[in-house]
C-alpha cells in the first residue's frame, strides 16, 4: 500500500473542504430544529472565537522571572543541606566467627532439607520407555 506524502496544500485544502462540510451540517441541522414545534428558531452554535497571537513577554520580565525561580532554587537547597551533611555511615564488616556461623547454620539447614524431602517423597522409579530401534519397526 503506497503512502501519500501530505504537503502543506493538501492539508490546507483538507481543512477548507471539512470547515464546508461542518457549516453545511451545521444549517441543515438549523432547518431541522426549526421544524420541531416549541424550540426557539435561533441555532445553538457557538460563535468562533478568534485565534489570536500568544502575548510575547520581554526580555526584561523572562531574567526577572529567572531571577526569582533561582532564588527559590537557592533558598530550597539552603535548607536541605544540613540534613545531607550528615557524617556517612561506616561499612560494616563481618568477622571471620559471624561468617562461620551463618555458614554453619546454612549446611544445617540444607541437610535438614534434604533429609525432610527424602521421607516425603517414597522412592519411586520411573519405567523410561525404551526406543524402537529400526530393525524392530520393519
Amino acid at each position: 500500500m503506497p503512502t501519500h506524502k501530505l504537503t502543506a496544500e493538501i492539508i490546507n485544502a483538507a481543512i477548507l473542504g471539512f470547515e464546508e462540510q461542518k457549516f453545511r451540517i451545521d444549517a441543515q441541522i438549523a432547518e431541522l430544529r426549526q421544524m420541531l414545534p416549541g424550540t426557539p428558531t435561533a441555532t445553538a452554535v457557538a460563535p468562533e472565537v478568534p485565534k489570536g497571537k500568544r502575548r510575547e513577554m520581554s526580555a526584561a520580565a523572562r531574567k526577572r522571572m529567572g531571577d526569582a525561580q533561582r532564588k527559590r532554587w537557592a533558598e530550597s537547597k539552603k535548607q536541605s543541606e544540613p540534613a545531607t551533611q550528615a557524617a556517612p555511615k561506616l561499612k560494616r564488616k563481618l568477622s571471620r566467627a559471624g561468617r562461620a556461623a551463618i555458614i554453619a547454620a546454612t549446611k544445617r539447614r540444607w541437610t535438614l532439607k534434604r533429609a525432610q524431602a527424602t521421607m516425603t517423597k517414597p522412592a519411586v522409579s520411573k519405567k523410561t520407555a525404551r526406543k524402537k530401534s529400526l530393525e524392530e519397526t520393519a
